[in-house]
């Protein structure tokens, strides 16, 4: 059965349509209109496996906050449909990633209870195109749409992009863990659902 999912979102601040195959060779395909998103979802894709397409518009003359959100939301989204029941994959993902001087761990347990903890100090800083403190909002949105509790914590850095980028890695090397087969045919949890 294919794990694959699509996954249209428009609001009047924004339009995106997501494309997701779970058990893909992590290709990308991606333009939301802000660089350094791209590049973080790129990464996301190659690391975890997944294939992502990703086409977003959105009020960037306002700011870059609606559309990171929402491309969250709607990646959330076509995770959580991929994933269909949940029967037989692993549910527990967990990572540690270095990027130079940075190290992030990252957790996710599919559980069908949508809660995010992201710790990074980020002060008021650029990440090229992007705002730093879009960063927390495209993991709560994903988690939240996604019914994923996300556990993101930056242990060392100083370096803004390596450190983000060290937490796409990592949620990306948690993600895969968590989808991967490893329960037969068997929903894993003792109450016999995921939602």
């Amino acid at each position: 059965m294919k794990r694959t999912a699509e996954v249209d979102r428009k609001t009047r601040e924004t339009d995106i349509s997501v494309m997701l195959n779970l058990d893909g060779n992590g290709s990308a395909r991606v333009d939301t209109g802000i660089g350094f998103l791209n590049h973080m979802l790129e990464s996301l894709a190659r690391h975890s496996g997944m294939d992502i397409a990703v086409r977003a518009k959105g009020d960037l003359h306002v700011d870059d906050h609606h559309t990171v959100e929402d491309v969250g939301l709607a990646l959330g989204e076509a995770f959580r449909k991929a994933l269909g029941d949940k029967r037989g994959i692993t549910r527990f993902g967990w990572a540690l990633c270095p990027m130079d001087e940075a190290l992030a761990r990252v957790s996710v347990d599919i559980s069908g209870r949508p809660f995010c903890v992201c710790t990074l100090d980020l002060h008021l800083h650029q990440l090229g195109d992007m705002h730093a403190s879009a960063v927390p909002e495209f993991f709560r949105a994903f988690s939240s749409a996604g019914g994923l509790t996300l556990h993101l914590d930056l242990l060392k850095g100083r370096n803004l992009h390596h450190a983000v980028e060290a937490l796409f890695k990592a949620l990306a090397l948690a993600l895969n863990q968590a989808v991967r087969a490893g329960n037969g045919e068997s929903v894993p949890s003792t109450k016999g659902m995921l939602a």
